[in-house]
């Protein structure tokens, strides 16, 4: 017998939906508010909650993370009367179970609860007879339900020998996803071998992945194994998949599909029993369109894929990333270690993070240096484009402070834009701020801009042109 939740605010919705329960000798329970239904989720024990998506104190969509992420982490079944692609997307990418509109039959409803029901009684089983396993997850810190999400895929992943597909936005951690994918896998004790496309010389980025014999080329006095044979048995990491020469591309395949390749200037083959990962900031699948990337590569690369959350979308990991990082640098600097007053957490918070968690550390280390005799961190110790992005947001917002300890923030009735359209200004107008600082603070001195903001040279021009912020005096 199993516990199911229905979160609707329609009386003759949850009436049938329990109807329907009740006769598969199932126990249901309705709420006909958001917050109810969140409350009964938290606090409750279900199998399989059915969610609305309108409801008139919130959308359901919104709440997803927080029920899966609930003690008993049910399985979700979105229900809709506005059947959106978009929703769907983003419901199944948040790990619903399904999502059904709401002038579906009767039997396909059935047949999806059934499904779940099935799915959730092996998964049970399946975990019952696993040994817990401690998770080696270095330097990834949080544990919002986003990136639980994420550490469940790595763990997964792990368990297996496929290829991985990482992506994300700069600055995500995909190099450390990568590594705690090796770190936990059977190929643990063996290299793990990074190759970064952004810097691979076209002239040589053959002899540097496969290798090549004495006297293959001009300079090759001596044979040397490639990146590629160095992973013999252990792991593949191709960092920036995307920058990968197109010239490369058909022969990369061939060496994904047999292990298999010729060193320069070799007649013969040798092998390389690699496990692939591959990660990319960029779109692929654009690339295919516009002539960039090879299809059937980007379908051989997709056998399991990560998608890493930008940091403004698991902002409730920000104070644990910032305590984490503050306490590293302290302890590289020989500092004592800072407290943190309330407004400058709540600056960290509000900013939009473009360059993520990488951009979060470095703006860290800066603010403990200005901060370098002082016991507790301020938002005055934070970049100046910082403070007076998350300024200009409030007060577009129409956002007024009202001084005290637990600050308010209360809104004015003024329209305002989709949720969406707000984050993508503030996004775009962050990026190009930041971007002009670190061109001021650096002089316009590239790879000193490059180690800041942990740019490749490639990422940073192309960023410079988009904004249009000049690299040259």
């Amino acid at each position: 017998m199993a516990k199911i939740l229905i979160v609707d605010d329609e009386e003759m919705m949850c009436s049938t939906l329990a109807m329907l329960v009740e006769r598969k000798q199932h126990v249901a329970t309705c709420a006909m508010t958001l917050n109810e239904g969140l409350e009964l989720a938290t606090n409750g024990d279900f199998d399989v909650v059915f969610l609305d998506v309108k409801m008139p104190d919130g959308n359901g969509l919104d709440a997803l993370p927080k029920i899966e992420s609930s003690p008993s982490n049910p399985e979700v079944i979105i229900m809709t009367g506005f059947g959106d692609p978009n929703g769907a997307e983003l419901a199944i990418k948040c790990g619903a179970w399904d999502y059904i509109e709401k002038g579906f039959s009767i039997k396909e409803i059935t047949l999806s609860l059934e499904r779940a029901l099935q799915y959730r009684k092996e998964k049970v089983e399946a975990q019952q007879k696993r040994k817990p396993v401690q998770l080696k997850r270095d330097q990834i810190i949080g544990n919002s339900p986003a990136l639980n999400n994420c550490l469940d895929l790595v763990a997964q992943a792990a368990e297996s020998d496929a290829n991985i597909f990482i992506t994300g936005e700069t600055g995500t951690g995909k190099e450390l996803f990568a590594r705690a994918i090796y770190d936990n896998s059977l190929r643990s004790k063996e290299n793990f071998v990074v190759v970064d496309c952004t810097s691979l010389p076209e002239t040589l980025v053959e002899s540097l992945l496969f290798g090549h014999e004495k006297g293959s080329f001009t300079g090759a006095d001596r044979a040397q194994n490639g990146l590629v044979r160095q992973a013999h048995n252990g792991t593949l990491f191709l960092d920036e998949v995307g920058e990968l020469p197109m010239s490369l591309q058909k022969s990369f395949l061939r060496v994904l599909q047999e292990h298999h390749f010729r060193p320069v200037g070799s007649n013969k083959e040798v092998e390389s029993n690699f496990r692939l990962i591959a990660a990319t900031n960029r779109d692929l699948d654009a690339m295919v369109e516009s002539g960039e990337f090879r299809s059937d590569l980007l379908f051989r690369l997709r056998t399991f894929i990560i998608e890493l959350p930008p940091l403004r979308e698991r902002r409730e990991d920000i104070t644990e990333l910032a305590r984490y990082h503050i306490d590293k640098f302290s302890e590289q600097y020989r500092l004592p270690s800072k407290g943190f007053s309330p407004d400058f957490l709540t600056t960290l918070t509000s900013y939009p993070w473009p360059g993520n968690v990488r951009e979060l550390g470095n703006t860290l280390e800066r603010s403990l240096t200005a901060a370098r005799f002082d016991q507790t961190l301020y938002p005055k110790h934070l970049p100046h484009h910082i403070r007076v992005q998350v300024r200009q947001a409030q007060m577009a917002n129409g956002v007024v402070e009202d001084g005290g300890e637990d600050e308010e923030l209360v809104f004015t009735s003024k329209q305002l834009p989709k949720l969406q359209e707000y984050r993508d200004t503030i996004y775009a107008q962050a990026e190009k701020e930041y971007l002009q600082e670190l061109m001021e603070v650096t002089g316009k001195d590239i790879p000193q801009a490059c180690q800041i903001s942990g740019l490749s040279q490639s990422r940073l021009y192309a960023l410079l042109k988009k904004n249009g912020v000049s690299r040259h005096d």
